[in-house]
């Protein structure tokens, strides 16, 4: 990756010793599914130096029946632009609890054009384990020009997800826990069916880490994956961890790989798309 490291992630010990670099804006980008307000609260309570605070809440579309969908590319530039985010910005992002969700704002930026983004390793707890500091100073955000440049080869729509099954030759790749892919567990919201994509494989995004929170090695992830060079497509319940899977595999030397942004909120509650059961 031009301008930080080849792999689509950092260390600690490299975000320590380029914290204070002109260019390098840290982002941290925790969310919790059941408690979204705690954050925010947290990011307030201590932070890595200088990070500014991305809700994957807010930065979103606010028109969409399902949550966090993309928003389009004024209101992202609009809420980049506040955050101190701009062109020329080298972006490391980082969260709380094991990449929910900093793959995910890591791979939205990307989509909005960003080139040089790259994903704390392990997180906080990393930063920390290294010795890194933490601050409850709210940073010096000035404004800066962000120009967005739409990357459609990194997003798919319901259709093309439709029509990649037909067509075949993608590989589609669901992150969820393996009893919601196979069924044997019931989707949080009622209107949705249980069960996943014909064809598609599973791949827990929590197989993807270690026990510290840290991403697997390249070797440990290709025996995990073991896709060919055929298209990928991944999911999961509502396009967040879909991302951690899609930045599994950029570290595979896949950064062509696609999230479906509707994810199972969307395929699951909509009338007509086919459903299979089992492993």
């Amino acid at each position: 990756m031009a301008g930080l490291t080849e792999d689509p992630l950092v260390s600690a010990s490299w975000l320590l010793a380029n914290q204070n670099a002109p260019d390098l804006r840290i982002i941290e980008a925790t969310w919790y599914l059941d408690a979204p307000g705690k954050a925010k609260t947290d990011y307030l309570e201590g932070h890595i130096p200088g990070a500014v605070f991305f809700d994957v809440d807010e930065v979103s579309d606010p028109d969409s029946p399902y949550p966090r969908m993309l928003p389009n590319t004024v209101k992202f530039s609009a809420r980049a632009r506040r955050m101190g985010i701009g062109d020329g910005n080298r972006l490391v992002i980082y969260d709380r609890n094991r990449f929910m969700a900093s793959a995910r704002v890591w791979w939205m930026l990307r989509v909005m054009g960003a080139r040089d983004v790259a994903v704390l390793d392990g997180g906080l707890d990393a930063w920390q384990r290294a010795g890194g500091p933490l601050n409850d100073m709210p940073p010096i955000s000035l404004d800066r020009h962000f120009t967005p440049r739409f990357r459609r080869d990194l997003v798919k729509s319901i259709d093309q997800v439709q029509e990649a099954l037909v067509d075949g030759g993608t590989q589609i790749i669901d992150a969820r826990p393996a009893a919601r892919f196979q069924g044997r567990e019931s989707e949080p919201r009622a209107d949705m069916a249980a069960g996943h994509m014909p064809g598609a494989k599973n791949v827990p995004a929590g197989e993807v880490l270690n026990a510290d929170g840290t991403m697997k090695s390249p070797g440990a992830l290709r025996d995990l994956f073991q896709v060919s060079d055929e298209p990928v497509i991944t999911t999961c319940g509502s396009g967040v961890t879909a991302a951690t899977l899609a930045l599994a595999l950029a570290r595979l030397g896949r950064p062509d790989v696609a999230v479906y942004d509707g994810s199972w909120a969307e395929w699951g509650s909509t009338r007509g798309c086919p459903v299979e059961r089992g492993a």
